[in-house]
């Protein structure tokens, strides 16, 4: 966890914030504590009169109290044994980068929310069996306990269902065009790196270098605008989202006059987001990679399974189409300040390397599959139609390779003319 206090950083609160989004215990505690508050808001509304049939005995009230609370004791053992195999299942047949997202689901959490609340407010209340019984909270109890037991149903259809590769891939792309919006447009000052080369920035007065290791997860890219514009240079950053920097390697050089280095070493750091793993946040690329992933794991002679990999590619075409048509993916995006004035360069990925990305491994392990590349040709030849104008080319090189590995991978077989026609369902489906 990042330091908390009043000396947090933007890359801090960031951490922070990745933290509570992934954890699976806060919002469950949560859920806990406010079923105790509840539970003793419940006895202190206990004089209201209630109907007849919420009268109950002491041992009656005690029955129902002791039985939600073994009920949400098993179920909530449940859940997570289901969550445990969910893993396994994923992380063995997907890629372990998705659980990044899983983690993330508010169903699971909020499941746990309410079956833990439920427990910690009947135990609450049971404590106040004796003299008294607590009858308005007896019924809330076994209210909640159905809400519980309604919530269970519907996580348990949820991840059955998302055991499905398809269902993944389309998890996946979501997110990843979530992130592709985000980081087309940083900021209102945001533009993206023309092809031309930049002019000279001259030697630089301050380079700043990585704290720790890790992956960058994310920039404040507004942050980096406005303390170069107070400081009055230009910040070129050395790597890009995702990428994996060491302790002590150059992260941003600064260009101009800064009077004190080190408070700028300090504040510069501040607003890049260091972490174990890349996020998808500001990453669209990894949402390729994921999906890429499970393609080629379902490709694997220990899976063989091709026809999952041909629905994945259906999602990869979707979101490298929203690529495609995104402007200005040239390796870089410049920041400007109000006035126009070129305060930040960051790298980013090309139009040629989020294609290289999404097509090259899956055309590669799935030289031999006849509805792998018939799929890839079709998701290629949708490309060139789709993307922008000076993205074709590179769309018709990788043509020109699938034509190759085709070629390598087919020879003079007997099924080398099907091997070159596109299908958008892999093999069988319709002309188009």
């Amino acid at each position: 966890m990042a330091r908390i206090g009043p000396a947090m950083t933007w890359a801090d609160r960031f951490r922070v914030r990745q933290y509570l989004t992934n954890s699976l215990w806060v919002i469950p505690l949560t859920g806990g504590l406010l079923g105790f508050a509840l539970a003793n808001a419940s006895i202190l509304v206990e004089g209201i009169d209630l109907p007849n049939g919420w009268d109950y005995s002491s041992s009656t009230a005690l029955t129902v109290l002791t039985t939600v609370i073994a009920a949400t004791v098993g179920l909530t053992g449940f859940v997570v044994t289901v969550s445990v195999l969910v893993v396994q299942m994923a992380t063995g047949t997907f890629s372990a980068r998705y659980m990044r997202l899983w983690y993330r689901d508010r169903v699971l959490k909020a499941v746990l929310a309410v079956l833990i609340g439920t427990f910690s407010f009947s135990f609450s209340l049971l404590r106040r069996i004796g003299d008294s019984v607590p009858d308005l909270g007896v019924t809330l109890s076994g209210i909640f306990l159905g809400f519980g037991l309604l919530l269970f149903l519907v996580f348990l259809d949820r991840f059955v269902h998302r055991l499905r590769p398809v269902a993944v891939a389309s998890l996946v792309a979501h997110a990843g065009r979530r992130s592709l919006a985000a980081t087309a447009a940083m900021s209102s000052t945001a533009r993206h790196g023309a092809a031309e080369e930049l002019r000279p920035l001259g030697a630089p007065a301050l380079g700043v270098t990585s704290g720790e290791s890790g992956a960058i997860q994310a920039v404040d890219d507004r942050g980096l605008v406005s303390w170069a514009s107070a400081h009055d240079c230009v910040l070129v950053l050395r790597y890009a989202a995702g990428d994996f920097v060491l302790r002590g390697a150059g992260l941003v050089s600064v260009h101009g006059d800064v009077a004190d280095l080190a408070p700028a070493e300090r504040e510069l750091r501040g607003l890049i987001a260091l972490g174990n793993e890349r996020t998808i946040e500001q990453d669209p690329a990894f949402a390729l990679r994921i999906l890429v992933d499970i393609a080629i794991r379902a490709l694997s002679p220990a899976v063989n399974d091709p026809t999952t990999a041909v629905q994945v590619i259906n999602y990869l075409e979707d979101l490298l189409t929203a690529i495609g048509t995104t402007p200005g993916l040239h390796g870089r995006w410049e920041l400007r300040d109000a006035g126009g004035g070129l305060r930040v360069v960051i790298p980013a990925h090309r139009w040629e390397d989020f294609l290289a990305l999404g097509i090259t491994e899956i055309r590669e392990y799935g030289t031999h599959a006849i509805q792998v590349v018939r799929r890839l040709r079709a998701a290629l030849e949708a490309l060139r139609a789709n993307v922008l104008p000076d993205y074709v080319d590179a769309v018709e090189q990788e043509l020109a390779r699938l034509d190759a590995t085709v070629a390598a991978g087919f020879g003079e077989t007997v099924d080398r003319d099907r091997a070159v026609v596109l299908d958008r369902q892999g093999i069988g489906g319709p002309p188009g």
